[in-house]
Protein backbone atom coordinates (compact mmCIF):
# COMPACT_ATOMS: atom_id res chain seq x y z
CA UNK A 1 0.00 0.00 0.00
CA UNK A 2 1.40 3.42 -0.97
CA UNK A 3 2.25 5.78 1.89
CA UNK A 4 -0.06 8.81 1.97
CA UNK A 5 1.46 12.10 0.86
CA UNK A 6 0.76 13.59 4.27
CA UNK A 7 3.49 11.44 5.82
CA UNK A 8 6.13 12.32 3.22
CA UNK A 9 8.12 14.38 5.68
CA UNK A 10 9.16 11.23 7.52
CA UNK A 11 7.98 8.37 9.67
CA UNK A 12 8.00 10.42 12.87
CA UNK A 13 7.39 14.04 11.86
CA UNK A 14 7.52 16.84 14.39
CA UNK A 15 4.41 18.87 15.07
CA UNK A 16 5.51 21.55 12.62
CA UNK A 17 6.22 19.03 9.88
CA UNK A 18 2.94 17.20 10.50
CA UNK A 19 0.88 20.39 10.27
CA UNK A 20 2.76 21.40 7.12
CA UNK A 21 2.22 18.00 5.48
CA UNK A 22 -1.48 18.11 6.33
CA UNK A 23 -2.09 21.30 4.34
CA UNK A 24 -3.59 21.07 0.84
CA UNK A 25 -0.97 20.79 -1.89
CA UNK A 26 -1.88 24.16 -3.39
CA UNK A 27 -1.38 25.95 -0.08
CA UNK A 28 1.97 24.26 0.42
CA UNK A 29 3.15 25.31 -3.05
CA UNK A 30 2.06 28.91 -2.49
CA UNK A 31 3.70 29.08 0.92
CA UNK A 32 6.92 27.56 -0.45
CA UNK A 33 6.96 30.06 -3.33
CA UNK A 34 6.59 32.97 -0.92
CA UNK A 35 9.37 31.52 1.24
CA UNK A 36 11.64 31.15 -1.80
CA UNK A 37 11.13 34.80 -2.73
CA UNK A 38 12.05 35.76 0.83
CA UNK A 39 15.15 33.54 0.62
CA UNK A 40 16.23 35.24 -2.60
CA UNK A 41 15.95 38.68 -1.05
CA UNK A 42 17.68 37.86 2.23
CA UNK A 43 20.57 36.29 0.31
CA UNK A 44 20.84 39.54 -1.65
CA UNK A 45 20.88 41.53 1.59
CA UNK A 46 23.71 39.33 2.85
CA UNK A 47 25.97 40.21 -0.11
CA UNK A 48 28.29 43.26 -0.14
CA UNK A 49 27.94 46.16 0.23
CA UNK A 50 25.10 45.42 2.69
CA UNK A 51 26.91 42.48 4.29
CA UNK A 52 24.21 41.28 6.70
CA UNK A 53 25.91 37.90 6.96
CA UNK A 54 23.45 36.14 9.37
CA UNK A 55 20.91 36.28 6.55
CA UNK A 56 22.86 33.75 4.49
CA UNK A 57 22.47 30.77 6.88
CA UNK A 58 18.91 31.89 7.60
CA UNK A 59 18.29 31.87 3.86
CA UNK A 60 19.71 28.36 3.59
CA UNK A 61 17.31 27.23 6.29
CA UNK A 62 14.41 28.77 4.37
CA UNK A 63 15.62 27.19 1.12
CA UNK A 64 15.71 23.72 2.71
CA UNK A 65 12.28 24.13 4.31
CA UNK A 66 10.71 25.45 1.11
CA UNK A 67 11.79 22.34 -0.81
CA UNK A 68 10.88 19.73 1.83
CA UNK A 69 7.78 17.72 1.03
CA UNK A 70 7.74 18.58 -2.70
CA UNK A 71 8.17 16.34 -5.69
CA UNK A 72 10.93 16.97 -8.25
CA UNK A 73 8.77 19.01 -10.61
CA UNK A 74 7.84 21.45 -7.85
CA UNK A 75 11.41 21.66 -6.53
CA UNK A 76 12.63 22.66 -9.99
CA UNK A 77 10.29 25.60 -10.38
CA UNK A 78 10.78 26.66 -6.77
CA UNK A 79 14.54 26.70 -7.29
CA UNK A 80 14.03 28.60 -10.53
CA UNK A 81 11.84 31.16 -8.77
CA UNK A 82 14.46 31.68 -6.06
CA UNK A 83 17.25 32.00 -8.61
CA UNK A 84 15.35 34.36 -10.89
CA UNK A 85 14.54 36.77 -8.07
CA UNK A 86 17.95 36.55 -6.41
CA UNK A 87 20.18 36.89 -9.45
CA UNK A 88 18.04 39.49 -11.21
CA UNK A 89 18.33 41.67 -8.11
CA UNK A 90 21.86 40.76 -6.99
CA UNK A 91 23.44 41.14 -10.44
CA UNK A 92 21.66 44.30 -11.55
CA UNK A 93 25.02 46.15 -11.40
CA UNK A 94 25.92 44.23 -14.56
CA UNK A 95 23.61 46.48 -16.56
CA UNK A 96 26.35 49.15 -16.27
CA UNK A 97 28.61 46.73 -18.10
CA UNK A 98 26.46 44.70 -20.51
CA UNK A 99 22.65 44.32 -20.43
CA UNK A 100 22.74 41.19 -22.63
CA UNK A 101 25.48 39.75 -20.43
CA UNK A 102 23.36 40.52 -17.37
CA UNK A 103 20.46 38.51 -18.77
CA UNK A 104 22.69 35.62 -19.84
CA UNK A 105 24.47 35.36 -16.48
CA UNK A 106 21.22 35.65 -14.49
CA UNK A 107 19.70 32.82 -16.55
CA UNK A 108 22.78 30.62 -16.17
CA UNK A 109 22.99 31.13 -12.41
CA UNK A 110 19.27 30.44 -12.08
CA UNK A 111 19.64 27.16 -13.95
CA UNK A 112 22.45 26.15 -11.61
CA UNK A 113 20.30 26.91 -8.56
CA UNK A 114 17.52 24.82 -10.09
CA UNK A 115 19.94 21.89 -10.14
CA UNK A 116 20.63 22.47 -6.45
CA UNK A 117 16.90 22.37 -5.77
CA UNK A 118 16.51 19.24 -7.88
CA UNK A 119 19.03 17.20 -5.88
CA UNK A 120 17.74 18.45 -2.53
CA UNK A 121 15.45 16.05 -0.63
CA UNK A 122 11.78 16.66 -1.24
CA UNK A 123 9.19 14.03 -0.43
CA UNK A 124 11.91 11.86 1.09
CA UNK A 125 12.95 14.57 3.54
CA UNK A 126 13.01 13.15 7.05
CA UNK A 127 13.38 9.49 6.11
CA UNK A 128 17.15 9.85 6.48
CA UNK A 129 18.62 11.67 9.48
CA UNK A 130 21.10 13.54 7.25
CA UNK A 131 18.59 14.89 4.70
CA UNK A 132 19.20 18.46 5.86
CA UNK A 133 22.87 18.26 4.73
CA UNK A 134 22.13 17.75 1.05
CA UNK A 135 21.01 21.24 0.01
CA UNK A 136 23.92 22.94 1.88
CA UNK A 137 26.38 20.57 0.20
CA UNK A 138 24.85 21.26 -3.21
CA UNK A 139 25.08 25.03 -2.60
CA UNK A 140 28.82 24.64 -1.93
CA UNK A 141 29.20 22.74 -5.20
CA UNK A 142 27.28 25.54 -6.92
CA UNK A 143 29.85 27.98 -5.58
CA UNK A 144 32.70 25.74 -6.73
CA UNK A 145 31.20 25.82 -10.23
CA UNK A 146 30.94 29.62 -10.11
CA UNK A 147 34.69 29.80 -9.49
CA UNK A 148 35.33 27.74 -12.63
CA UNK A 149 32.50 28.24 -15.14
CA UNK A 150 31.81 29.83 -17.56
CA UNK A 151 34.95 31.14 -19.28
CA UNK A 152 37.22 30.37 -16.35
CA UNK A 153 34.70 31.33 -13.68
CA UNK A 154 32.33 34.09 -12.59
CA UNK A 155 32.45 34.13 -8.76
CA UNK A 156 31.11 37.64 -8.11
CA UNK A 157 27.72 36.29 -6.88
CA UNK A 158 29.43 33.65 -4.70
CA UNK A 159 27.79 33.24 -1.29
CA UNK A 160 31.16 33.19 0.49
CA UNK A 161 31.60 36.88 -0.30
CA UNK A 162 28.70 37.62 2.07
CA UNK A 163 30.50 36.00 5.01
CA UNK A 164 33.67 38.11 5.36
CA UNK A 165 32.26 39.85 8.42
CA UNK A 166 31.16 36.61 10.06
CA UNK A 167 32.85 34.24 12.53
CA UNK A 168 32.92 31.65 9.73
CA UNK A 169 35.80 33.58 8.12
CA UNK A 170 38.09 32.07 10.76
CA UNK A 171 37.87 28.74 8.90
CA UNK A 172 39.32 30.19 5.68
CA UNK A 173 42.95 29.17 6.42
CA UNK A 174 41.79 25.55 6.68
CA UNK A 175 39.63 25.21 3.59
CA UNK A 176 39.29 28.53 1.81
CA UNK A 177 36.13 30.31 0.72
CA UNK A 178 34.30 27.05 -0.01
CA UNK A 179 34.85 25.87 3.56
CA UNK A 180 33.58 29.19 4.91
CA UNK A 181 30.44 28.80 2.80
CA UNK A 182 30.09 25.15 3.78
CA UNK A 183 30.08 25.87 7.52
CA UNK A 184 27.56 28.69 7.17
CA UNK A 185 25.34 26.59 4.88
CA UNK A 186 25.55 23.62 7.25
CA UNK A 187 24.43 25.92 10.06
CA UNK A 188 21.41 26.91 7.97
CA UNK A 189 20.61 23.31 7.18
CA UNK A 190 20.78 22.44 10.87
CA UNK A 191 18.37 25.28 11.65
CA UNK A 192 15.91 23.79 9.14
CA UNK A 193 16.25 20.36 10.77
CA UNK A 194 15.63 21.86 14.21
CA UNK A 195 12.45 23.50 12.93
CA UNK A 196 10.94 20.66 10.92
CA UNK A 197 12.81 17.44 11.65
CA UNK A 198 11.73 14.61 13.94
CA UNK A 199 13.42 14.39 17.34
CA UNK A 200 16.14 12.02 16.11
CA UNK A 201 17.04 14.38 13.25
CA UNK A 202 17.08 17.35 15.60
CA UNK A 203 19.61 15.62 17.84
CA UNK A 204 21.79 14.63 14.88
CA UNK A 205 21.63 18.11 13.38
CA UNK A 206 22.41 19.89 16.62
CA UNK A 207 25.34 17.65 17.48
CA UNK A 208 26.75 17.70 13.94
CA UNK A 209 26.53 21.46 13.58
CA UNK A 210 28.12 22.01 16.99
CA UNK A 211 31.09 19.73 16.31
CA UNK A 212 31.64 20.41 12.61
CA UNK A 213 31.31 24.18 12.87
CA UNK A 214 32.90 24.88 16.27
CA UNK A 215 36.00 22.75 15.66
CA UNK A 216 37.24 24.47 12.48
CA UNK A 217 36.41 27.91 13.84
CA UNK A 218 38.56 27.23 16.90
CA UNK A 219 41.45 25.85 14.86
CA UNK A 220 41.16 28.61 12.27
CA UNK A 221 41.88 31.22 14.89
CA UNK A 222 45.32 29.75 15.56
CA UNK A 223 48.38 31.35 13.99
CA UNK A 224 49.26 29.35 10.89
CA UNK A 225 51.83 31.71 9.39
CA UNK A 226 54.86 33.39 10.92
CA UNK A 227 55.75 37.04 11.42
CA UNK A 228 58.44 38.30 9.05
CA UNK A 229 58.76 41.98 9.93
CA UNK A 230 56.83 44.84 8.38
CA UNK A 231 57.06 47.55 5.74
CA UNK A 232 55.74 51.05 5.20
CA UNK A 233 53.13 50.98 2.44
CA UNK A 234 51.28 53.75 0.63
CA UNK A 235 48.25 53.16 -1.60
CA UNK A 236 47.52 55.89 -4.13
CA UNK A 237 43.97 56.56 -5.35
CA UNK A 238 43.81 59.32 -7.95
CA UNK A 239 40.03 59.71 -7.94
CA UNK A 240 37.77 60.82 -10.76
CA UNK A 241 34.36 60.23 -12.31
CA UNK A 242 32.84 56.76 -12.14
CA UNK A 243 30.72 54.91 -14.67
CA UNK A 244 32.82 55.79 -17.73
CA UNK A 245 34.13 53.18 -20.15
CA UNK A 246 37.80 53.42 -21.03
CA UNK A 247 37.18 53.91 -24.76
CA UNK A 248 35.17 57.08 -23.99
CA UNK A 249 37.84 58.71 -21.80
CA UNK A 250 41.30 60.20 -22.23
CA UNK A 251 43.71 57.85 -20.47
CA UNK A 252 45.96 60.75 -19.54
CA UNK A 253 43.26 62.14 -17.25
CA UNK A 254 43.67 59.16 -14.92
CA UNK A 255 47.46 59.27 -15.29
CA UNK A 256 47.65 62.94 -14.37
CA UNK A 257 45.37 62.50 -11.36
CA UNK A 258 47.59 59.74 -10.02
CA UNK A 259 50.78 61.66 -10.67
CA UNK A 260 49.24 64.58 -8.76
CA UNK A 261 48.36 62.26 -5.88
CA UNK A 262 51.91 60.86 -5.95
CA UNK A 263 53.23 64.38 -5.43
CA UNK A 264 51.49 64.36 -2.04
CA UNK A 265 53.41 61.31 -0.80
CA UNK A 266 56.17 62.22 1.63
CA UNK A 267 59.01 60.42 3.36
CA UNK A 268 60.60 57.21 2.12
CA UNK A 269 57.98 54.44 2.17
CA UNK A 270 59.08 50.92 1.30
CA UNK A 271 56.42 50.42 -1.37
CA UNK A 272 53.94 52.69 -3.14
CA UNK A 273 51.09 50.96 -5.00
CA UNK A 274 49.12 52.54 -7.83
CA UNK A 275 45.99 50.95 -9.35
CA UNK A 276 45.46 48.96 -12.52
CA UNK A 277 45.27 50.85 -15.85
CA UNK A 278 46.53 54.24 -14.63
CA UNK A 279 48.99 54.54 -17.52
CA UNK A 280 48.29 53.68 -21.16
CA UNK A 281 51.08 53.56 -23.74
CA UNK A 282 51.61 52.47 -27.32
CA UNK A 283 54.09 49.62 -27.16
CA UNK A 284 56.40 48.98 -24.17
CA UNK A 285 56.49 51.63 -21.45
CA UNK A 286 60.31 51.65 -21.39
CA UNK A 287 61.73 54.87 -22.79
CA UNK A 288 58.43 56.77 -22.85
CA UNK A 289 57.60 60.02 -21.11
CA UNK A 290 55.53 58.07 -18.58
CA UNK A 291 58.54 55.87 -17.83
CA UNK A 292 60.50 59.02 -16.98
CA UNK A 293 57.65 60.46 -14.88
CA UNK A 294 57.24 57.37 -12.71
CA UNK A 295 61.00 56.83 -12.49
CA UNK A 296 61.38 60.37 -11.13
CA UNK A 297 58.76 59.73 -8.46
CA UNK A 298 60.46 56.48 -7.39
CA UNK A 299 63.80 58.29 -7.18
CA UNK A 300 62.31 61.22 -5.24
CA UNK A 301 60.73 58.95 -2.63
CA UNK A 302 63.57 56.40 -2.64
CA UNK A 303 60.86 53.77 -2.86
CA UNK A 304 59.63 50.83 -4.88
CA UNK A 305 56.80 52.11 -7.06
CA UNK A 306 54.28 49.65 -8.55
CA UNK A 307 52.14 51.10 -11.35
CA UNK A 308 49.36 49.58 -13.47
CA UNK A 309 50.32 50.01 -17.13
CA UNK A 310 48.41 49.05 -20.27
CA UNK A 311 50.76 48.45 -23.22
CA UNK A 312 49.28 48.04 -26.70
CA UNK A 313 50.77 45.31 -28.85
CA UNK A 314 49.94 45.20 -32.53
CA UNK A 315 46.53 46.20 -33.84
CA UNK A 316 44.41 43.87 -31.73
CA UNK A 317 46.27 43.06 -28.50
CA UNK A 318 47.46 44.64 -25.26
CA UNK A 319 49.25 43.69 -22.07
CA UNK A 320 47.79 44.48 -18.66
CA UNK A 321 50.84 44.78 -16.41
CA UNK A 322 52.01 46.10 -13.08
CA UNK A 323 55.44 47.60 -13.65
CA UNK A 324 57.92 48.10 -10.81
CA UNK A 325 60.32 51.06 -10.61
CA UNK A 326 63.05 50.83 -7.98
CA UNK A 327 64.60 53.62 -5.89
CA UNK A 328 67.34 53.98 -8.50
CA UNK A 329 64.62 54.91 -11.05
CA UNK A 330 65.09 51.75 -13.11
CA UNK A 331 62.38 49.25 -13.99
CA UNK A 332 63.23 46.26 -11.81
CA UNK A 333 60.29 43.89 -12.26
CA UNK A 334 56.84 43.44 -13.78
CA UNK A 335 53.82 41.19 -13.55
CA UNK A 336 51.39 40.61 -16.43
CA UNK A 337 47.80 39.62 -15.73
CA UNK A 338 47.03 35.95 -16.37
CA UNK A 339 43.31 35.53 -15.59
CA UNK A 340 41.56 37.92 -17.96
CA UNK A 341 38.02 39.27 -17.60
CA UNK A 342 35.76 37.70 -20.25
CA UNK A 343 33.92 40.38 -22.21
CA UNK A 344 35.96 42.99 -20.31
CA UNK A 345 39.51 42.27 -21.44
CA UNK A 346 38.83 39.79 -24.18
CA UNK A 347 35.87 38.45 -26.14
CA UNK A 348 35.53 34.67 -26.05
CA UNK A 349 34.42 33.32 -29.44
CA UNK A 350 34.79 36.85 -30.77
CA UNK A 351 33.40 36.11 -34.24
CA UNK A 352 30.20 34.66 -32.82
CA UNK A 353 29.57 37.42 -30.28
CA UNK A 354 30.38 40.19 -32.77
CA UNK A 355 27.56 38.81 -34.91
CA UNK A 356 25.18 38.72 -31.92
CA UNK A 357 25.86 42.08 -30.24
CA UNK A 358 27.37 45.50 -30.85
CA UNK A 359 28.66 45.53 -27.26
CA UNK A 360 31.87 43.87 -28.48
CA UNK A 361 32.96 47.33 -29.70
CA UNK A 362 33.68 48.19 -26.06
CA UNK A 363 36.50 45.62 -26.12
CA UNK A 364 38.20 46.26 -29.48
CA UNK A 365 41.40 44.46 -28.45
CA UNK A 366 42.08 41.27 -26.50
CA UNK A 367 44.43 41.17 -23.52
CA UNK A 368 47.46 38.91 -23.93
CA UNK A 369 47.71 36.24 -21.25
CA UNK A 370 50.70 36.92 -19.01
CA UNK A 371 53.39 34.38 -18.26
CA UNK A 372 55.43 36.10 -15.54
CA UNK A 373 55.70 34.82 -11.96
CA UNK A 374 53.05 36.17 -9.57
CA UNK A 375 55.74 37.78 -7.35
CA UNK A 376 57.53 41.11 -7.52
CA UNK A 377 60.21 42.43 -5.16
CA UNK A 378 60.10 45.59 -3.06
CA UNK A 379 62.73 46.68 -0.56
CA UNK A 380 64.29 43.24 -0.84
CA UNK A 381 60.98 41.55 0.05
CA UNK A 382 59.04 39.20 -2.28
CA UNK A 383 55.44 40.33 -2.67
CA UNK A 384 52.67 38.27 -4.27
CA UNK A 385 50.60 40.17 -6.82
CA UNK A 386 47.27 39.77 -8.58
CA UNK A 387 45.56 42.27 -10.86
CA UNK A 388 41.88 43.14 -10.44
CA UNK A 389 39.66 40.16 -11.37
CA UNK A 390 42.39 37.76 -10.26
CA UNK A 391 41.74 38.58 -6.60
CA UNK A 392 38.52 36.58 -6.87
CA UNK A 393 40.50 33.42 -7.61
CA UNK A 394 42.41 31.92 -4.70
CA UNK A 395 44.62 29.93 -7.06
CA UNK A 396 46.17 33.10 -8.46
CA UNK A 397 47.06 34.34 -4.97
CA UNK A 398 48.31 30.87 -4.02
CA UNK A 399 50.83 30.99 -6.86
CA UNK A 400 52.41 34.13 -5.45
CA UNK A 401 52.30 33.02 -1.83
CA UNK A 402 53.84 29.64 -2.63
CA UNK A 403 56.63 31.48 -4.47
CA UNK A 404 57.49 33.31 -1.25
CA UNK A 405 55.22 36.36 -1.32
CA UNK A 406 55.04 37.87 2.18
CA UNK A 407 52.26 40.31 1.32
CA UNK A 408 49.69 40.52 -1.51
CA UNK A 409 49.39 43.49 -3.86
CA UNK A 410 45.97 43.78 -5.54
CA UNK A 411 45.81 46.72 -7.96
CA UNK A 412 42.36 46.92 -9.53
CA UNK A 413 39.99 49.11 -11.50
CA UNK A 414 36.21 49.17 -11.06
CA UNK A 415 35.73 52.71 -12.39
CA UNK A 416 33.35 51.56 -15.13
CA UNK A 417 30.65 50.79 -12.57
CA UNK A 418 28.40 53.53 -11.22
CA UNK A 419 27.42 51.98 -7.89
CA UNK A 420 29.36 50.58 -4.97
CA UNK A 421 28.51 46.91 -5.46
CA UNK A 422 31.57 45.84 -7.47
CA UNK A 423 34.11 47.83 -5.40
CA UNK A 424 32.57 46.39 -2.22
CA UNK A 425 32.63 42.87 -3.64
CA UNK A 426 36.33 43.31 -4.48
CA UNK A 427 37.08 44.32 -0.90
CA UNK A 428 35.25 41.21 0.29
CA UNK A 429 37.37 39.07 -2.04
CA UNK A 430 40.53 40.69 -0.67
CA UNK A 431 39.38 39.88 2.86
CA UNK A 432 38.86 36.23 1.92
CA UNK A 433 42.30 36.02 0.30
CA UNK A 434 43.97 37.69 3.29
CA UNK A 435 42.45 35.18 5.72
CA UNK A 436 42.96 32.17 3.47
CA UNK A 437 46.69 32.78 3.08
CA UNK A 438 47.54 34.73 6.24
CA UNK A 439 48.82 37.73 4.30
CA UNK A 440 48.20 41.47 4.30
CA UNK A 441 46.42 42.55 1.12
CA UNK A 442 46.89 46.04 -0.36
CA UNK A 443 44.07 46.90 -2.77
CA UNK A 444 44.46 50.02 -4.89
CA UNK A 445 41.69 51.31 -7.20
CA UNK A 446 41.60 54.51 -9.30
CA UNK A 447 38.25 55.65 -7.92
CA UNK A 448 37.85 53.26 -4.95
CA UNK A 449 37.44 51.28 -2.97
CA UNK A 450 41.11 51.11 -2.03
CA UNK A 451 41.83 49.16 1.14
CA UNK A 452 44.43 47.79 3.52
CA UNK A 453 43.43 44.35 4.77
CA UNK A 454 45.39 42.62 7.54
CA UNK A 455 46.12 38.85 7.60
CA UNK A 456 43.12 38.22 9.86
CA UNK A 457 40.82 39.69 7.21
CA UNK A 458 40.14 42.95 9.04
CA UNK A 459 40.09 46.22 7.07
CA UNK A 460 42.16 48.94 8.71
CA UNK A 461 42.05 51.54 5.93
CA UNK A 462 39.24 52.04 3.41
CA UNK A 463 38.95 54.88 0.92
CA UNK A 464 35.78 56.51 -0.31
CA UNK A 465 34.51 56.40 -3.88
CA UNK A 466 35.57 58.98 -6.44
CA UNK A 467 37.94 61.07 -4.33
CA UNK A 468 41.71 61.41 -4.35
CA UNK A 469 43.19 59.67 -1.32
CA UNK A 470 46.39 58.22 0.11
CA UNK A 471 46.21 55.20 2.44
CA UNK A 472 49.38 54.89 4.51
CA UNK A 473 50.25 52.27 7.11
CA UNK A 474 53.07 50.11 8.38
CA UNK A 475 51.78 46.64 7.56
CA UNK A 476 52.89 43.18 8.72
CA UNK A 477 54.74 40.70 6.54
CA UNK A 478 54.26 36.97 7.04
CA UNK A 479 55.80 33.74 5.80
CA UNK A 480 54.70 30.11 5.85
CA UNK A 481 51.71 28.40 4.28
CA UNK A 482 48.24 27.82 5.68
CA UNK A 483 46.67 24.37 5.19
CA UNK A 484 44.52 25.85 2.42
CA UNK A 485 47.57 27.25 0.64
CA UNK A 486 48.96 23.72 0.55
CA UNK A 487 45.83 21.79 -0.48
CA UNK A 488 43.47 24.11 -2.31
CA UNK A 489 39.78 23.21 -2.64
CA UNK A 490 39.87 19.45 -3.16
CA UNK A 491 39.50 18.35 0.53
CA UNK A 492 36.34 20.48 0.90
CA UNK A 493 34.96 19.21 -2.39
CA UNK A 494 35.45 15.62 -1.21
CA UNK A 495 33.64 16.39 2.05
CA UNK A 496 30.61 18.00 0.41
CA UNK A 497 30.25 15.12 -2.03
CA UNK A 498 29.64 12.71 0.87
CA UNK A 499 26.11 13.92 1.77
CA UNK A 500 25.17 13.87 -1.90
CA UNK A 501 26.45 10.34 -2.31
CA UNK A 502 24.60 9.28 0.85
CA UNK A 503 21.39 10.83 -0.47
CA UNK A 504 21.73 8.87 -3.71
CA UNK A 505 22.30 5.67 -1.73
CA UNK A 506 19.23 6.31 0.43
CA UNK A 507 17.13 7.06 -2.64
CA UNK A 508 18.25 3.89 -4.44
CA UNK A 509 17.70 1.76 -1.33
CA UNK A 510 14.23 3.21 -0.88
CA UNK A 511 13.23 2.49 -4.48
CA UNK A 512 14.48 -1.08 -4.19
CA UNK A 513 12.51 -1.57 -0.98
CA UNK A 514 9.34 -0.29 -2.66
CA UNK A 515 9.82 -2.42 -5.76
CA UNK A 516 10.38 -5.56 -3.67
CA UNK A 517 7.07 -5.29 -1.87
Amino acid sequence: MRRPASTAAGPSPSGVAARWAARPAGQRRAASAALMIAVALVWWQALPPRGWWPLFPLGVAGFVLALAGHRLRDRLWLGGLCGAVHYVVALRWMTDFSPPGYVAVAVLQTLLLMLVAAVSPGRSAGRWAGWWLVAPAALVLLEAVQYRFPFGGFPLPAFGLSLTGSPFLAAAPLGGALFVTALAALTGGALAALVAGPNRTRLVAGATATVVVAGPLALGGAAMTREAGSLDAVIVQGGGLRGLRAIFTDSMDATNRHLAALDRVEGEPDVVLLPENVADVEGPVAGTALDEAFAEQARRLRTTLVVGVTESEGDDGFRNASVVWGPDSRVTDRYEKVHRVPFGEYIPLRGLFEALSDDTRFVPRDAIVGSTDAVVEAAGTPLAIVISYEVFFAGRVADGVRDGGELVLAPTNASSYVGEEVPAIEVAASRLRAREFGRTVLQSAPTGYSAIVLPDGSVTRLSGLGGQELLEQRVPLRTGLTPYARTGDWPVLLLVVLPLAAAVAVHVTGRRAVSSR
